[in-house]
């Protein structure tokens, strides 16, 4: 879930025009409904990006750690966020006003064709995902969408190669499943009891995503892949 990082060339240059902020666990980098008034470039921590239905359902539209864009797509079309992006810890990053951001697109091609790919991609994944996880019961499809959070953005565990450590509650996970809290709790109960997890407050330890990603609680892999973000950004 993932989402694609701008080259390198670029993100100086969007540094080159921005400032440098911080936030800290649970602060908003951007509101849903708001103006979009800037662009921010990830630096270092990760955000999660969600939304709020009409019946009062957030929704886990994505994770956005180093070297991503947040804002883009609204600074372009001029629209209002679509989306609330909020700290999951300490973040740091580079913020671009809407306006500065846009005249950099406009003087360098290059930087706008490489922010059109980013929006595609994210675009492209958000389908793939929707169409993977879309027919796997909920047991499924937990497994599933926690082993690619885990490998696109769990930190690395001492000592273990292929473990990974996901900061990220139950009911994010749930939030991103699509499926009740509750219905999420008893498949992490699951997961732990055939070691493919460990779980602690706010945590949950990964021991091999590959291995958790074929997983269907039946013992038979499923044929998966890694895609599967999803477009929104703020």
């Amino acid at each position: 879930m993932a989402g694609p990082a701008l080259p390198d060339k670029w993100r100086h240059l969007i540094r080159s025009a921005g400032q440098e902020v911080q936030w800290r666990r649970g602060e908003l980098l951007m509101r849903e409904g708001d103006t979009a008034d800037r662009v921010v470039l990830l630096h270092s921590g990760l955000v999660k990006v969600t939304s709020v239905s009409a019946t009062g359902f957030t929704s886990l539209f994505a994770l956005r750690g180093p070297d991503e864009l947040l804002g883009e797509l609204s600074c372009v079309d001029g629209g209002l966020r679509s989306a609330t992006a909020t700290a999951m810890g300490e973040v740091k990053g580079v913020a671009v006003p809407a306006p500065a951001f846009t005249s950099l697109m406009e003087a360098h091609g290059g930087l706008a064709l490489a922010v059109l790919r980013c929006v595609a991609e994210r675009l492209r994944e958000s389908d793939v995902g929707r169409a993977d996880l879309g027919a796997l019961p909920t047991v499924s499809r937990t497994a599933l969408v926690l082993a690619r959070l885990s490998h696109s953005y769990g930190a690395p565990v001492p000592g273990d190669f292929t473990a990974r450590r996901l900061t990220i509650n139950q009911q994010e996970l749930a939030s991103a499943v699509g499926a009740s809290r509750e219905s999420v709790v008893r498949v992490l109960r699951v997961l732990t009891d055939h070691r493919l997890i460990a779980v602690s407050r706010g945590r949950i330890m990964v021991h091999d995503p590959a291995d958790l990603a074929g997983w269907t609680g039946a013992g038979a892999p499923v044929s998966v892949g890694w895609g599967g973000g999803v477009g929104r950004g703020g």
